[in-house]
């Protein structure tokens, strides 16, 4: 497995060889290089960082690596201990730090770590900060501080309770409002922080919480990416429970899917098309999600009078065109709700909030209001990647295949066809290419995607 370093942050295995996993040389040698950077691009003399973690069971390990290089480097560090990393991204800006790391491989199984890198407003990383930073890996060129001139650590466990805060005093969100709905919900935490965070969000919020998979052992009882297949418990627990939904968060807790009453996905694409209903009923303004999203975004945007506009795969991607286009909402269809109310920052804290006022306000249940929006069905598969594959080759041929049709090339291969569209592009977390399909029915967006991995094997020759 080759160490992935992307602007989605520095990520692999935990154990093997180095330079090929991130093994305990790797780790220090990025921190080193993120610390270094940080020192030129801050031009302080004294700097803080704050670290965070999830759940997995490689994290203490990591995030003891980390601390102590960047203390060796003679930076201070507060250390949140077990976080997620929306709550890293707010504590950023409101410790007045100069940036902050948070070890977490998201949605990627235990096996997997990684160090996601933040600058002083709590946002990721653009590409060319993201360079500077492996090139410095590369080279090792890192100057350490003496003795006297060590960095301290700051031990502070209160952010989830800060952060819970925050989201409360959101102006579009009343607790009062939720609690006389009398919701009863069920979490599956997948063994990580999200089980420390969402119940007390929801407990704070007068919500009933039936609890499922939310001790924070790093021992994910499946699949932590939150899919349809991966989901079979909660949507049983759903209805077993006679719930109003359910809430399933990835490791980290920036993705958000929710499951209906009916037990059934309401469908992670439909995560953010719902938030920005409700946002979008109460602020007028435009939305932002990537090319790899729901035009059903486009559609309720649409309908509240605003513009949507979509942007290259990548939180930093998203963020950026967010900016740019003054987007009062945004994320990407996986479940991540960028709300710049809060913070430039996927967020399922914020996320669970806005659909608890939408149900409290419109009524109804969680399967019928599903019902009432524009009906898409996606399709998500991938190809494994080999070492002698040349996907950049690949990606160009079936741009040439397609190119009378409605394509985007700003990331990967998007190809709109007049009824459905597939977009192609090598992930930026995996070794894998990604075919994402969108379509009027689940077999028709199923078929699209295996006739284009059957056009892409033959291409390949594999």
């Amino acid at each position: 497995m080759t160490l992935i370093k992307s602007i989605s942050g520095i990520r692999g295995t935990i154990g093997g060889q180095t330079n090929d996993n991130l093994t305990p040389v790797d780790a220090v040698k990025f921190a080193a290089a993120y610390g270094t950077w940080l020192k030129s691009y801050s031009e302080k003399d004294e700097l803080k960082v704050v670290i965070g973690r999830d759940a997995r069971l490689s994290g203490e390990m990591i995030q003891n690596l980390v601390v102590s290089t960047l203390v060796g480097l003679g930076i201070d560090v507060i250390d949140l201990d077990l976080s997620t990393t929306p709550t890293v991204e707010i504590a950023v800006p409101l410790e007045k730090a100069d940036g902050g790391i948070i070890l977490t491989a998201s949605h990627n199984p235990k096996q997997w770590n990684a160090l996601k890198l933040l600058n002083e407003k709590g946002e990721f990383l653009d590409a060319e900060q993201g360079a500077k930073i492996l090139a410095l890996a590369e080279k090792e060129d890192f100057e350490f501080a003496e003795v006297d001139d060590l960095g301290e650590i700051i031990k502070n466990d209160s952010y989830i309770d800060i952060h819970i805060d925050e989201v409360l005093e959101l102006p579009l969100v009343d607790a009062d409002t939720i609690k006389k709905a009398g919701f009863k919900v069920v979490v599956d935490g997948v063994n990580s922080t999200g089980g420390i965070a969402i119940p007390k969000l929801l407990e704070e919020l007068g919500v009933e919480v039936v609890k499922l998979y939310c001790d924070p052992t790093g021992h994910f009882p499946h699949n932590p990416e939150p899919l349809k297949e991966h989901l079979g418990d909660i949507c049983k627990k759903v209805v077993e429970e006679k719930a109003d939904f359910g809430i399933v968060v990835d490791p980290d807790v920036d993705r958000l899917a929710f499951i209906s009453n009916d037990g059934e996905m309401f469908g992670e694409e439909y995560t953010l098309v719902a938030c920005a209903d409700y946002v979008l009923s109460k602020t007028k303004g435009n939305t932002v999600s990537n090319l790899s999203s729901s035009r059903a975004l486009r559609d309720v945007t649409e309908k509240h009078g605003g513009t949507y506009e979509a942007a290259a795969v990548g939180e930093v991607n998203v963020v950026t065109k967010m900016k740019d286009n003054n987007a009062i909402i945004g994320g990407e269809g996986n479940g991540g709700i960028i709300y710049p109310e809060s913070h430039y920052g996927r967020d399922a804290l914020v996320g669970t909030a806005l659909f608890l006022m939408l149900m409290a306000e419109r009524g109804g249940t969680v399967a019928e209001l599903r019902a009432s929006y524009p009906s898409y069905f996606m399709s998500k598969k991938k190809i494994e990647l080999t070492p002698d594959l040349d996907v950049d080759a690949l990606l160009e041929a079936m741009h040439n295949k397609y190119k009378d049709e409605e394509v985007s090339t700003i990331d990967g291969v998007k190809i709109d066809f007049p009824e459905n569209w597939v977009h192609l592009r090598k992930s930026n977390t995996e070794p894998i290419i990604r075919i994402y399909t969108e379509a009027k029915s689940q077999d028709e967006a199923d078929g699209l995607a295996d006739r284009i991995i059957s056009e892409i094997k033959e291409v390949a020759g594999i």
